[in-house]
């Protein structure tokens, strides 16, 4: 929020006040407002250089890029003195698995609850301008550690699967704040919750989580189907139908069971048709799907991530798979070539792919011979 202060003296931030912009923010939407100090997270940008250094960022940047700048909330706002943190509940989905030919949305990414946080968020700013302070909005960008910022204003802990765990309802949110010079009173954090349970170390498809709470993106499905480049092999198999998103951790949390038993808040479909994606074109994918974070911003992507669901998840004998398959061994993009040559295989036909050496890009050729040399 950038417009201007409507009074010259600042109301008092007292307890009253900050109950008033807790309820500001939920008739707005939001499912739990709390308060932290905008002091330096030093803990946190120690802990992520950490992880960088070690490699754990897998090319991810977000807070990565810069954890300087995205721990120290002076740099949003000069002058900063508190954070309004607020949590958006997102759809809960009740099962992992989708029928053939489906692709797997994660729960967050069904519908754009980004907007609406931010739109929520935005009205809490209004309320803290219009009473004579600064404020900015931050959600979903490289500017804040809004898991971190969460855990400060005591809305939730850092469970073991590195989501932020609210009581009772696990973490089926999106999480954003308000960074503010008013100096309003601050929540206190929560203890652990998690206790002894790793049910979500145990259940991650690929190891992901190397330890409590610290997650290998190099290893993470949710980041390898937004990784730009080539989804590395070992992990194929591994990505199911998925098309965005993994919500494995979250859905194995007993924290969060009661959300996930309940209503789907009439969320979007939790799927979508394999053959929709992979014959879309590049208007249409960005159309349904411009408010993912997708690499380059560059639908190839889309169709990359849908090659491998599809040979993941396709009935056995589908033709129609085997068509697109085959469409896509054509296809100008090495990269997506590069994908359908493993998918001809994984659905059983090998039979579809030409000579290694008639191939021209060296990626393909390499998958081309991979597979023939594992006799598929």
């Amino acid at each position: 929020m950038d417009t201007q202060a409507s009074t010259e003296s600042p109301v008092d931030c007292t307890v009253d006040y900050l109950e008033l912009l807790v309820e500001v923010g939920r008739q707005a939407g939001l499912d739990a407002v709390g308060v932290a100090g905008a002091e330096p997270f030093t803990g946190v940008r120690s802990e992520l250089e950490r992880r960088r250094n070690a490699g754990l960022h897998g090319g991810m940047q977000f807070t990565y890029r810069n954890p300087e700048r995205s721990t120290t909330p002076a740099r949003i706002l000069p002058g900063a003195r508190s954070l309004v943190v607020g949590a958006l509940r997102t759809a809960a989905p009740r099962l992992s698995e989708v029928a053939p030919g489906r692709l797997r949305i994660a729960a967050y990414a069904r519908h754009d609850y980004y907007a609406t946080l931010r739109e929520a968020l935005g009205r809490v700013a209004g309320r803290l301008e219009a009473d004579g302070w600064q404020a900015r909005v931050v959600a979903d960008d490289n500017a804040l550690v809004d898991r971190a910022a969460a855990v400060r204003a005591g809305i939730g802990w850092y469970g073991k699967n590195a989501n932020v765990l609210i009581p009772g309802r696990g973490s089926w949110f999106v999480l954003g704040s308000v960074v503010t010079d008013a100096p309003l009173p601050e929540g206190q954090p929560m203890g652990d919750g998690c206790g002894s349970c790793q049910r979500c170390l145990d259940s991650c498809p690929t190891g992901a989580i190397v330890a409590p709470g610290v997650v290998d993106a190099r290893r993470c499905l949710a980041w390898l189907v937004q990784a730009p480049g080539a989804i590395p092999v070992e992990f194929r198999e591994s990505i199911g139908g998925r098309l965005y998103g993994c919500d494995d951790c979250q859905e194995v949390c007993p924290v969060g069971r009661s959300e996930r038993d309940g209503e789907d808040f009439g969320a979007p479909a939790a799927d979508r048709d394999a053959f929709e994606i992979l014959s879309a074109s590049d208007e249409e994918l960005l159309e349904h799907f411009g408010a993912w974070y997708i690499a380059d911003r560059d639908p190839r992507y889309l169709r990359r991530n849908a090659l491998v669901a599809m040979a993941n998840s396709a009935p056995t004998g589908d033709g129609q798979a085997a068509a697109l398959i085959g469409h896509y061994l054509s296809d100008p993009d090495p990269l997506l070539r590069a994908h359908a040559v493993w998918a001809a295989a994984r659905v059983g036909r090998s039979d579809l792919l030409g000579e290694a050496c008639d191939e021209p890009d060296p990626t393909v050729r390499e998958e081309i011979e991979r597979v023939v040399g594992r006799g598929s």
